[in-house]
């Protein structure tokens, strides 16, 4: 089904319940004597129960499923409050159950679909590299601190400032920059912790950052050399896989979608080190065979 005709579906659905809605309006009773009711409500809750299961194992993964469920979940949670408040409205609950609604389902079907929201807008924050990227990067003492972030979890500028040693005011100056430039953020507490940043990387051909996509790239192939050589001395903590499929472009860019999908839910899901973990670097690389290969002299492959 086209995305026109699916909307056109829904258009036609809205106009028809327009007058149908109407019509039961005039021509239900304002009472009404039902079978199963017991059934009805115990049925209904289960339901809820298991889209609240759902929901928390899907959005404690951050998983894409996870949307649809916790929506599905707050629409149930509205529904239970409406025919709640309804059925009750001349019954001695009537108060209990208008309470029960405003003080928890309604307030937990918001929260429920605003981490919908973040599940499907949200994820690692991402932006252009710019030169003062380049120049972080280069700064030995701006890694060392990024790296005692990520490798200790969160501290206070004096903390860092001792296990670095370094002078209070020179680590909260850089700091301040780190912030700036989206490296780092500091809580309520006032302590600084590592944050996720994704930077799209230019044309190698723009004159400035050349010099530093030459000097990276040298360094990649230094760090999967080295890592291939030692590969047998990770044990679980090394995993390595290759392969060659046929694809066209439209698929390999779905598959790199894919992939960076998955890589933001799974940085995303502690923003500090705890017990049992590691850093663990992660790289992706795909590319048309040809440019595995030697070149002959003289030939470039095409695009």
């Amino acid at each position: 089904m086209t995305r026109r005709v699916l909307l056109a579906v829904i258009g036609c659905s809205t106009v028809a319940l327009l007058p149908w809605t109407w019509y039961l309006a005039v021509s239900l009773p304002s009472q009404h004597h039902a079978d199963q009711w017991r059934v009805a409500w115990v049925g209904f809750d289960l339901g809820l129960v298991g889209c609240f299961a759902a929901a928390s194992w899907l959005g404690w993964r951050r998983h894409r499923t996870a949307v649809p469920v916790l929506a599905a979940t707050a629409a149930l949670l509205c529904c239970d409050a409406w025919f709640d408040i309804l059925l009750d409205w001349t019954a001695p609950d009537r108060w209990l159950s208008i309470l029960t609604a405003i003080l928890a389902e309604l307030p937990l079907a918001v929260v429920l679909l605003i981490r919908a929201r973040d599940l499907l807008v949200g994820g690692m924050p991402s932006r252009p590299l710019t030169a003062d990227d380049i120049a972080i990067h280069q700064d030995g003492r701006h890694q060392a601190l990024l790296g005692h972030l990520s490798e200790h979890g969160p501290a206070g500028v004096h903390a860092l400032a001792v296990a670095l040693d370094r002078r209070p005011d020179d680590v909260a100056g850089a700091l301040s920059l780190l912030a700036h430039a989206g490296f780092v953020g500091c809580d309520r507490r006032g302590r600084w912790s590592a944050k996720p940043l994704s930077l799209r990387t230019p044309k190698a051909d723009e004159s400035w950052v050349r010099p530093y996509l030459d000097q990276k790239y040298e360094n990649e192939v230094r760090v999967l050399a080295n890592a291939a050589r030692n590969h047998a001395k990770m044990g679980r903590w090394g995993k390595r896989e290759a392969a060659a499929i046929q694809l066209t472009s439209a698929e390999l860019t779905r598959f790199n979608a894919e992939y960076l999908e998955l890589l933001n839910r799974y940085c995303l899901l502690r923003d500090r080190p705890v017990e049992g973990t590691r850093t663990v670097l992660v790289r992706f690389y795909a590319f048309p065979r040809e440019f595995a290969e030697p070149v002959a002299a003289g030939a470039m492959p095409s695009d």
